[in-house]
């Protein structure tokens, strides 16, 4: 039974029962439990892969090749693969390995319960600006082969990815696993057979150099790095799926970690390629299709078009560059959807108390992209993405360098990324002052108030700062704002024998549903009895009132150590028999 007083304190009983409905709201700002996380690595993994058949890439590659020339580009878009992978990879990691999203994680990891917010809505522009460049992009197809005006293109890229993004994870991955093969056939066999039967248009792309003179310039390759850079947020969206993950055990080791690499921090080898063809195909276009096309080349629509005409009959051309164009952005938009609706749902939830239900989000969000293209966000992707480049680098950059830095060498951020109410404070100086400097910084040099030498350098300026700053902060403030307490109240393990979130389920006191041990904490009222009673995180984001909250500990400024051997011991045993 419910309990009624419960009840009361949360804003709205139906909310509960809305955020838990799995098959609607894909824990849209919780925990990911086993229970429904019933695919297999090799699955996740591929559709999270499938995630990355965007055409954005293809329009950055065109952009920077064009400007600084094939050398400059391709070196550019290395530098910025390698650096993002870097980065992602100890994020990615650990939503795998604790099924939780990236907002979940920035909360333990310098940003605090409620700091964290603000993380979130840099993403959620993220995938209103990407969901809008891609929709441009099929809009753009739509025109070229069948006159559909811009406008209602615009309209119809964006409707059309509502009926599956409504249904979550589910739908997601049958459509994914069931186009790739499509969208890879469609897209890379024109582009083997140039490269096998046209030598010189090879040739022509070595030696392209663009508006440049030619020559390796650092600043070209910093410039066409910038704009690369930010595509890193896709990581947040690729994250989105790994967090399904299935528990790592002996057994499956190598297919995890495989999966993982591939489709969590391994996206950025896919992207770096296709933005390396991107500069092949505007250059194709450039010089053997057509001179005067300028700077259409760097849209999609154009170079698929003039890949196939060069191959087939124009009619086609004309079907099979409209297949792909529409295939690859239903692909990446229903991502962006579902991530955004994610994303908004999480910030809105814990500001206001209330959870109206992820499809809510998802309009919402589908309505800001489709601001975006209406206003030609696509004319200005170089700019956009350049200048919103240094805000990203600075967020992702802080995440990353908390969990390798302070959680693995200083210890001085908690191992486990905490992100429950209660346990943590509601706002922690390391991330918010580490992205605030970091982003003003680096945006102030994008601006050129550090000189044009400088300018092309603001995103590696962003890089560095986060570093530097965000492992000082921990260590001035001695990491007095990460926990709120060091013991969520349960005399049970959190992490099972193999390091692994527990599956052991108990029941929450306010809601009336069981919940898995790593969602659940202890309750601050006691049963009638006087027993003790378990509270999930559920229920404490809806709340309007701290009554189940317990209350702080008093945290010694050594609390690091103590806490690596109390509650990571605690973690890491063995759960109890029962």
């Amino acid at each position: 039974m419910i309990d009624p007083v419960g009840v009361r304190s949360v804003a709205r009983a139906g909310d509960a029962r809305a955020a838990a409905e799995d098959s609607l709201e894909d824990y849209a700002f919780r925990y990911v439990p086993r229970s429904f996380r019933r695919w297999s690595a090799v699955s996740v993994g591929g559709t999270a892969l499938g995630s990355i058949a965007f055409l954005a890439d293809f329009s950055i590659g065109a952009a920077i090749g064009l400007e600084h020339g094939t050398t400059n580009a391709v070196l550019g878009i290395l530098v910025a693969s390698v650096i993002i992978f870097a980065v992602g990879l100890p994020v990615a990691a650990y939503a795998a390995r604790y099924n939780l999203d990236l907002d979940l994680i920035a909360r333990g990891s310098g940003f605090g319960y409620y700091g964290s917010i603000i993380t979130t809505v840099i993403f959620a522009g993220f995938t209103c600006i990407f969901f809008a460049l891609e929709g441009a992009i099929m809009a753009q197809g739509l025109q070229v082969a069948i006159g559909l005006p811009l406008p209602i293109g615009y309209v119809v890229s964006t409707i059309v990815v509502i009926p599956i993004v409504v249904y979550g994870m589910r739908a997601l991955e049958r459509l994914q696993f069931w186009t790739t093969p499509l969208w890879l056939a469609l897209a890379l066999l024109p582009l083997i057979w140039v490269i096998f039967t046209q030598p010189e248009a090879v040739t022509e792309f070595l030696a392209f150099t663009g508006e440049s003179d030619g020559s390796v310039n650092f600043s070209a390759i910093a410039a066409s790095a910038a704009v690369c850079f930010a595509l890193t947020p896709q990581l947040a969206e690729q994250i989105d799926y790994i967090r399904v993950m299935p528990p790592r055990r002996p057994s499956n080791a190598r297919a995890w970690w495989t999966a993982f690499l591939f489709s969590g921090p391994g996206w950025v080898i896919f992207s770096g390629t296709k933005q390396v063809i991107g500069v092949f195909l505007a250059v194709y276009l450039v010089t053997m299709i057509d001179p005067t096309i300028g700077d259409r080349a760097v849209e999609p629509v154009k170079q698929f078009l003039g890949l196939y005409q060069s191959l087939l009959p124009e009619w086609m051309a004309l079907g099979l560059t409209l297949i792909l164009i529409v295939v690859a952005q239903v692909k990446i938009n229903v991502t962006n959807a579902y991530s955004g609706s994610l994303a908004w749902s999480n910030v809105y939830t814990r500001v206001r108390k209330r959870y109206p239900g992820r499809t809510v989000f998802v309009i919402f969000n589908l309505a800001i992209a489709l601001s975006l293209m209406l206003l030609d966000v696509f004319s200005l992707i170089s700019f956009v993405l350049s200048l919103y480049a240094n805000v990203v680098m600075a967020w992702l950059v802080t995440i990353s360098t908390d969990i390798v830095i302070n959680k693995r060498l200083l210890r001085i951020s908690p191992r486990f990324p905490e992100f429950r109410r209660g346990m943590l404070h509601d706002w922690n100086p390391v991330g918010l002052v580490s992205v605030g400097l970091a982003s003003l910084l680096s945006l102030a040099c994008f601006a050129g108030l550090f000189g044009e030498a400088m300018r092309p350098m603001s995103v590696l300026v962003a890089i560095a700062v986060a570093v530097v700053v965000t492992p000082l902060t921990a260590i001035i403030t001695r990491g007095r704002f990460y926990l709120r307490r060091t013991s969520d109240g349960i005399p049970t393990p959190l992490l099972d024998e193999d390091g692994n979130p527990s599956g052991e389920r108990l029941r929450c006191h306010v809601t009336g549903y069981t919940f898995e041990r790593p969602d659940m904490l202890a309750s601050a009222e006691q049963g009638p009895n006087g027993e003790l009673q378990y509270v999930s995180s559920l229920a404490l984001t809806l709340d309007e009132s701290d009554r189940y909250v317990l209350p702080p500990e008093h945290v010694e400024k050594r609390w690091p150590r103590r806490e690596r051997r109390g509650w990571m011991r605690q973690s890491t045993r063995s759960r109890p028999s029962s």
